[in-house]
C-alpha cells in the first residue's frame, strides 16, 4: 500500500475578508506578493470550485483539478453580507450558528453537513502520491474533526488563516502530520 500525502491549503486572503464580509463564490483573492508556497515537485493540485480557491491554486501551480467536495459551507441568505450587519440584525441566529454544528445560516448548510461531506471525501480519497488541495477554513476544520475523531464543537477553537496548511497522510487511516 503506497502512502497518500495530502496537504490542505487555505485560500489566499480575499477583499471580502479584509472588509468583514461573509464569503460568496465569486470572491477574488487580494494580489499575493512574494514567492508562492513551495509546491513539491510531482505534487498534484486540487481546488474547491469557488473563484478564490481556483485563483490561489493557479498561483501555486499550472494544472489544477476542481474537487466539488472541497466547496465552502453554504451561507444561504447571509452570503456576501457584512458580518456587522448580521451581528446587528440577527445576533441570536449568528451566535447559534457559530455554537451549534447542527444549526445553519438561513437556507445554508450546517457544519455537521460540511463534516459529513468532507469526511466522506477523505474516506474515499485513496490516490497514492503527493496532493495539495486548496480549500476553505470550514473545510479544513471539518477535515481536522474527521481525522482526529473529535467533537464537532471543537472546530470553534481552530483558527485557519489564509494560506495556512494542514498536512495529512494515509496508509490505512488518516493521520495528522506535524512538521
Amino acid at each position: 500500500m503506497r502512502a497518500v500525502r495530502l496537504t490542505l491549503v487555505c485560500h489566499a486572503l480575499t477583499q471580502a475578508q479584509k472588509q468583514g464580509y461573509l464569503a460568496q463564490p465569486n470572491d477574488c483573492i487580494v494580489p499575493v506578493s512574494g514567492d508562492p508556497l513551495a509546491l513539491p515537485q510531482g505534487t498534484q493540485l486540487l481546488a474547491a470550485p469557488e473563484r478564490r480557491t481556483v485563483q490561489t491554486a493557479t498561483w501555486l501551480g499550472e494544472s489544477v483539478h476542481i474537487e466539488p467536495a472541497l466547496a465552502d459551507g453554504a451561507l444561504g441568505h447571509w452570503q456576501g453580507l457584512p458580518l456587522k450587519q448580521v451581528q446587528a440584525e440577527q445576533p441570536e441566529a449568528l451566535a447559534q450558528w457559530l455554537a451549534d454544528p447542527l444549526c445553519a445560516p438561513p437556507d445554508g448548510e450546517p457544519f455537521v453537513q460540511v463534516c459529513e461531506r468532507v469526511g466522506a471525501w477523505l474516506s474515499a480519497f485513496d490516490r497514492p502520491g503527493q496532493w495539495w488541495a486548496v480549500t476553505h477554513p470550514w473545510v479544513i476544520r471539518a477535515a481536522l474533526v474527521s481525522v482526529l475523531e473529535c467533537p464537532m464543537v471543537s472546530a470553534q477553537h481552530i483558527d485557519v488563516m489564509p494560506l495556512s496548511q494542514l498536512a495529512l497522510s494515509r496508509a490505512g487511516r488518516w493521520r495528522l502530520r506535524l512538521g
